[in-house]
């Protein structure tokens, strides 16, 4: 079977036609079927949905990366609260019975904060305040036990 330019011409419109007419039924299907999928539903066209929806993920993105800096600024917020507690009971004088004395740190997140002791004696008992700044006394000199509430301050609600 010999072909000419003419048959071959034909032959390729056929094919083209063929293949057009095909691409056109299976794309006037997809369109028939994802607009029977919002059918019932709403008015809108599937492409009004889809837009819609596009446009609430991303609005939705933005959401959340403004909770993630609320996140992160509540975080460094959070540092400079009271958040650190240790105790220590003691017994400062050796004519006394037992540990009724104690020494307790209050600190930050950055251990910022005060050391409070409380010395009991038969004679009375007396408080001493020391303020804390980065784990260490500003302008005293810390006591062991004094030393030791501060190694021992563990987060408030925290094992």
């Amino acid at each position: 079977m010999v072909f000419n330019d003419t048959s071959l011409l034909y032959i390729s419109i056929a094919i083209v036609f063929i293949w057009t007419s095909i691409l056109t039924v299976v794309v006037f299907r997809m369109i028939s079927h994802y607009n029977k999928l919002t059918r019932g539903i709403t008015s809108t066209t599937l492409s009004e949905v889809l837009g819609e929806l596009i446009g609430k993920y991303e609005k939705t993105g933005k959401d959340i990366q403004s909770i993630y800096r609320t996140i992160d600024e509540l975080s460094k917020d959070g540092t400079l609260h009271l958040q650190r507690l240790g105790i220590v009971r003691f017994n400062p004088f050796s004519d006394t019975g037992g540990s009724q004395s104690f020494t307790i740190a209050i600190l930050d997140g950055k251990e910022n904060g005060i050391v409070m002791t409380s010395l009991y004696a038969r004679t009375g008992n007396r408080w001493y305040i020391k303020h804390i700044k980065l784990g260490k006394s500003e302008d005293v000199e810390l006591s062991k036990e004094e030393q030791l509430a501060i190694k021992k301050a563990r987060p408030v609600g925290g094992v």
